[in-house]
C-alpha cells in the first residue's frame, strides 16, 4: 500500500499528527500493535484526562536542549486545543495551577480524535504488529544525461504483520517506557537506532520515590499519611502535598521532584512552608509540653512521633519538654524542620511513573518539523523525544504541539 505518510503510533502525539496531516490534503496511515487508540488518554486524569495547562511555558518541560519545545509550543498552544474541544461541544474545567480536565470521561478525547482523522480520511491499522523498516536514501540524478536537480524522494518500506506500505514520510509516535499495561515498548529507541539517531539516558519521570526498608521501616506504617510541603532539588522546587507510602514517597511533590532529583542525592523536603520555627520554637522557651505533642498543630500524632523518634537516632536530639533545649538546640530543631534532608534508594520505574525523562536527542531533529536532520522524511514526536513535562497537563501539551508540528510539514 503506498500512502504518503505513515505513522508508527496511535497515541495522543500520533493522533494529533495523521488528523493536521490529513486535512492539509495528505494520505496518511497509522499504525499500531495495540488493539485501541490511545489507552493513555483514557487512564489519564483518574479517567478524566488532564488534557493541557493553561500556564504551560518551555520552563515547564525537561531536556538536554532546553530551548528546543520553545518553537513547536508556540506554534499550537492550550488555546488550540481548547478550540478544537469547544469545535466539538465537549465540556471541561480548569481545576488547581491551570489543569484542565475533561468534564466526561477522557473517552471523548479519543472520539474527538478519531472522528477529526476519519474526517481527514486516515486509514488506521490496530493490532498491527511492525517486522521490518526499511529505506532508500534520497538520491540525486545529476549527470550528462539527466536533468540537473532531478531529485528522487526517499522512501520508507514498512512490513507488518498486516501487508507491506510505502512512504515518503515516516513518523516515530511510540512513546516511551512509562506504564507497561497500556502498551509502551522500547520499538521508538530502536528505530532511531537503526538509523543512527543518538538517545539521551532514559529514565522513569513523574514517579514514587523509595526507600531501603530498613531506613523506611519507622515511616511505613505510616502509609496515607498527606502533607503540604515545599519538596526541593538543585534549583528546582514544588509546593504541594506528599504521601508516605509503605515503600517510600509519593504525591504530587514527589512526583515532580523525582524528574530532576539524580540517583544518591538527597532531597530537601520544608515540613512546615507557612511557619518561621525557630521564632516559634522561642516563644515555647517555657513550655513543658514535648516536641511531638507541640508539633501535632500541624502534623498527625503518629508522623510526629515518628519525625522525633528519628530525630533523636539521627541528630542525637531527644524527644522531650520544650523548655529543656537550648538556644542550639531549637535551631537545629527548626532546621530539620524546614529542611528534611533524606535521600531515596530509588523510584517504583517504569509500572508506575507517568513518563519516560530522556529520549531521542533533540539536537538530531528540526525544532520546527521534528523531522531528522541527517534521514529527511523521518520524525519523531510525543514522549520518544527528549522533552518531558512536569505533572499537570504538560506532556499532553507536548504530545499536541510536536505531532501538530509534524503534521504540517509531513
Amino acid at each position: 500500500m503506498k500512502t504518503d505518510v505513515i505513522i508508527i503510533g496511535s497515541g495522543a502525539a500520533g493522533l494529533m499528527c495523521a488528523l493536521q496531516a490529513g486535512a492539509r490534503g495528505r494520505s496518511v496511515v497509522l499504525i499500531d500493535h495495540a488493539k485501541k487508540l490511545a489507552e493513555k488518554i483514557r487512564i489519564s486524569g483518574g479517567g478524566h484526562c488532564n488534557f493541557t495547562n493553561l500556564n504551560t511555558k518551555p520552563d515547564n518541560f525537561i531536556s538536554d536542549n532546553p530551548n528546543f519545545c520553545r518553537s513547536a509550543l508556540a506554534r499550537y498552544t492550550p488555546q488550540d486545543f481548547i478550540a478544537l474541544l469547544q469545535k466539538h461541544n465537549i465540556g471541561f474545567q480548569e481545576k488547581t495551577l491551570g489543569q484542565l480536565f475533561c468534564d466526561d470521561e477522557a473517552e471523548v478525547i479519543v472520539a474527538m480524535l478519531r472522528g477529526e482523522c476519519d474526517a481527514a480520511g486516515v486509514k488506521r491499522f490496530m493490532n498491527c504488529e511492525i517486522e521490518e523498516i526499511k529505506h532508500t536514501p534520497y538520491e540525486s540524478d545529476v549527470g550528462p544525461n539527466s536533468n540537473i536537480g532531478n531529485v528522487k524522494k526517499a522512501k520508507f518500506y514498512v512490513s507488518t504483520s498486516r501487508g507491506e506500505f510505502e512512504a515518503v514520510s515516516l513518523v516515530i509516535a511510540t512513546g516511551g517506557l512509562s506504564i507497561p499495561k497500556t502498551g509502551a515498548t522500547p520499538f521508538g529507541y530502536h528505530v532511531a537506532e537503526q538509523f543512527g539517531i543518538p538517545i539521551t539516558k532514559l529514565k522513569p519521570g513523574l514517579v514514587p520515590l523509595t526507600f531501603a526498608p530498613d531506613d523506611w521501616k519507622p515511616y511505613a506504617d505510616l502509609t496515607g499519611v498527606s502533607l503540604d510541603t515545599i519538596v526541593s532539588f538543585g534549583k528546582h522546587s514544588f509546593r504541594e502535598n506528599m504521601l508516605v507510602t509503605h515503600r517510600g514517597l509519593s504525591g504530587p511533590a514527589i512526583l515532580q521532584i523525582s524528574s530532576y532529583w539524580q540517583q544518591g542525592e538527597p532531597l530537601h523536603i520544608n515540613l512546615l512552608p507557612d511557619c518561621d520555627m525557630t521564632t516559634l520554637l522561642d516563644e515555647q522557651k517555657t513550655s513543658k509540653k514535648l516536641l511531638s505533642n507541640y508539633l501535632i498543630q500541624w502534623f498527625p500524632k503518629s508522623f510526629s512521633d515518628v519525625w522525633c523518634a528519628e530525630l533523636t537516632v539521627h541528630k542525637k536530639i531527644e524527644n522531650k519538654p520544650l523548655n529543656q533545649y537550648n538556644d542550639k538546640e531549637r535551631k537545629q530543631i527548626a532546621a530539620n524542620l524546614h529542611d528534611w534532608q533524606i535521600i531515596p534508594s530509588g523510584t517504583v520505574g517504569y509500572s508506575k511513573a507517568e513518563v519516560t525523562c530522556g529520549g531521542i536527542d533533540t539536537r538530531a531533529l528540526s525544532s520546527k518539523t521534528m523531522e531528522c536532520t541527517e534521514v529527511p522524511g523521518l520524525y519523531f514526536i510525543g514522549e520518544v523525544v527528549d522533552v518531558t513535562g512536569q505533572l499537570g497537563g504538560y506532556n499532553f501539551q507536548w504530545a499536541w504541539a510536536s505531532g501538530y508540528a509534524a503534521g504540517q510539514a509531513v
